[in-house]
Formats: C-alpha cells, sequence, structure tokens
C-alpha cells in the first residue's frame, strides 16, 4: 500500500492531468503470493566534491541505516563487467571509462572477467567463519574485478592486525585499501562501511553509462547547449543548494541527509535536470538528447538493482545513489511488481 500511495503522490506532481487514459499495473501485485522486497533509495550528495567533509559526521546517518537492516546495499560506481565492455569498445565509451586494474592483474594474474569468476566461485562457498587469509583474497579477487568498495568491505571486516600483504594482496593493492579508508565517496564513506557493520561480504555496483555514451561529432558544442539549458530559472535550485551547503557544515549530516532527501527538494533537482533542457532552443536539440541520455541511464541503473535481487524476492535493499536520481528511482522501482518503496524520511527520522 505504501508502495501505491508514494506512487500517487510523486504522479500528481510530475503530471497534473493525464493527457489520456492510461493502463494502471500498479494493482496487478495486490493479491501476490509471497513476500515483497523493500527498497530504500537514499539520495546522497556527491561527498568527493566536498573539502569540507569529515567522516564522522556520518554516524547518525549510519546508525539509521543500520536500524533498516539492509540485506543488500547498492552503489552509483560502475561495476567490473562494465569497465571490461568499455576497455573493449575504446572508440564508443573513451580510453579512461574506469579507473586502471592493472595492479591487481599484476597482483593476482587475472583479468577482470577472471576475477569476476573468482568473486562469484569464492562467495559461492564462502564459509560461515572465514579466515582473515579467505578475507585477504577475495578483497585481491574484487580489485582486480574493478570493484574497490567491496574489497574495502572486505579489507574492513578484517581485524586491524589482519589488514597486511599476504593471500593475493601484495603491498601496492594494500596501500590502494588503506588509502580507501580517507576517500570522500559515499560508495566507502556510506555504502562499505554499513556493509561491513551489518556483516555483508560486498555492496553491488550499479551504474551504468551506457545509454548516455552519446556519439556526436561536436561535444563541445554539446556540452555547451546543455548548461547553458540548465542555468535557466534556478532560483529554486540555488535556494536547495545554499541550504545543502549549510547543512554540510554541521558535525551531524543526518539533517542534511534529511534535507536532500524531502519530496518537494527531490522535485526541485528533478525539475532543474529537465525542465531547462526540454524548454531549450537548439538546431541540432542537443539538450533533448542529453534528456534522452538521462532517463536510459536512470532505467538501466534501476534495471541493475533489480538484477541484484531478481532470484531473491523479499529482501531489503538500500540503494545509495547521487541525489538528482532518487525521485526516477522511487518512481520506476515503485512500478515493479512486488516491489515496496521504504520511505526514506520514516528511516531517517
Amino acid at each position: 500500500m505504501r508502495r501505491r500511495t508514494m506512487l500517487a503522490a510523486w504522479l500528481a506532481l510530475v503530471t497534473p492531468s493525464l493527457a489520456h487514459a492510461q493502463t494502471d499495473l500498479t494493482t496487478l501485485d495486490d493479491d501476490m503470493v509471497g513476500p515483497r522486497t523493500q527498497m530504500l533509495v537514499l539520495g546522497s550528495v556527491h561527498l568527493r566534491e566536498r573539502k569540507e567533509f569529515k567522516g564522522e559526521g556520518l554516524e547518525p546517518l549510519l546508525d539509521r541505516l543500520a536500524a533498516f537492516n539492509p540485506q543488500v546495499i547498492t552503489i552509483e560506481a560502475i561495476g567490473g563487467e562494465q569497465c571490461d565492455l568499455a576497455a573493449r569498445h575504446p572508440t564508443v565509451y573513451g580510453e579512461d571509462y574506469c579507473r586502471s586494474t592493472d595492479k591487481a592483474r599484476a597482483a593476482t594474474g587475472l583479468d577482470i572477467p577472471a576475477a569476476i569468476a573468482g568473486v562469484n566461485k569464492a562467495l559461492a562457498a564462502w564459509p560461515k567463519n572465514p579466515t582473515s587469509a579467505q578475507r585477504r583474497h577475495l578483497a585481491a579477487l574484487f580489485l582486480a574485478a574493478s570493484d574497490p568498495a567491496s574489497a574495502y568491505v572486505q579489507w574492513l571486516r578484517l581485524p586491524a592486525a589482519e589488514r597486511r600483504t599476504g593471500d593475493g594482496l601484495d603491498e601496492a593493492l594494500a596501500q590502494t585499501l588503506r588509502e580507501l579508508e580517507t576517500r570522500n565517496n559515499e560508495s566507502f564513506q556510506i555504502g562499505a562501511r554499513l556493509a561491513a557493520t551489518l556483516g555483508l561480504e560486498r555492496v553491488h555496483p550499479i551504474d551504468d553509462h551506457t545509454g548516455d555514451s552519446h556519439q556526436l561529432t561536436d561535444t563541445k558544442a554539446f556540452g555547451e547547449a546543455v548548461m547553458a539549458a540548465w542555468k535557466t530559472d534556478r532560483t529554486r535550485l540555488e535556494q536547495a543548494i545554499a541550504e545543502q551547503d549549510r547543512l554540510m557544515q554541521a558535525p551531524d549530516l543526518l539533517p542534511l541527509y534529511r534535507y536532500i532527501n524531502q519530496p518537494e527538494v527531490s522535485w526541485i533537482y528533478a525539475e532543474n535536470n529537465l525542465r531547462g533542457p526540454l524548454r531549450a532552443q537548439s538546431p541540432q536539440h542537443y539538450p533533448q538528447i542529453w534528456v534522452n541520455g538521462w532517463e536510459i541511464r536512470n532505467l538501466r541503473m534501476v534495471a541493475n538493482i533489480l538484477e541484484t535481487v531478481r532470484d531473491r524476492p523479499g529482501l531489503r535493499v538500500l540503494n545509495i545513489v547521487g541525489a538528482s536520481h532518487k525521485p526516477w528511482f522511487d518512481q520506476w522501482l515503485g512500478q515493479v511488481p512486488g516491489v515496496s518503496i521504504v520511505d526514506a524520511q520514516e528511516v531517517l527520522k
């Protein structure tokens, strides 16, 4: 019931009146048998952009999220399979689509596909009480699979004295993991830390740029047109940004996350993303092309989330994503049969 109520409220905001009757699929699961999957979407600031960020300010937020007790955590990061795809098609995705895994490959002897197979094999036979050697080995596999956040989960789950080289981790990889401890990124500071606290073995990267890697001749003109479209009528957005900046200065960041996860703030971000580009005049329709890519990206990210629980209905899932994606995630996940959207405000209160 909560899922349909939230969806109805969202549709009332974005579509005050429907131009024609539409088939409503949201009631098809009213009499379903079996557990419902609980989806919590946490909109986040991108911490790497905030020099004033201090990790201890996240503790109250982490406490609220731990009380929700997610069994799956997804993050806004590109997974190894897509990184491998991009490396095989550099003319489509560019030469630096993902971070290099050369150090991990040198340490383990595994390319990304082989490392992913190694991760899957290890987790399929993962014991209830793994040894430190097994955790170090799995961390090395995750790094070779281009999944550093999951490698960091394993690193955090090691006793402090066991966070060292060995079992596939050479000094270069161990140093990489040490550096992640101070990396200002919500995937590590929220996702990985929470996963380790809850006894999870990994996080799931679900970002996807296969649909917005635009093949355009004049990328400079494209970027300029989109930026110009975004600059129109930013009054409400600037007010929201100012409030976000004020809350970012506080020693406790829970009020910041309460603020940016409010439906009305989500609407401001959504409106700025799309209204300007959809109204912009462009002979090449560049702003509208950007909107197409944005929509595809969000759709594929949502599909990637669903894939993490496809074979495990009824789990509690936390999705950590940039705040501008939250309204799309809530809307589309809320339409999926057997899925209920969890009210972020209730979790964070």
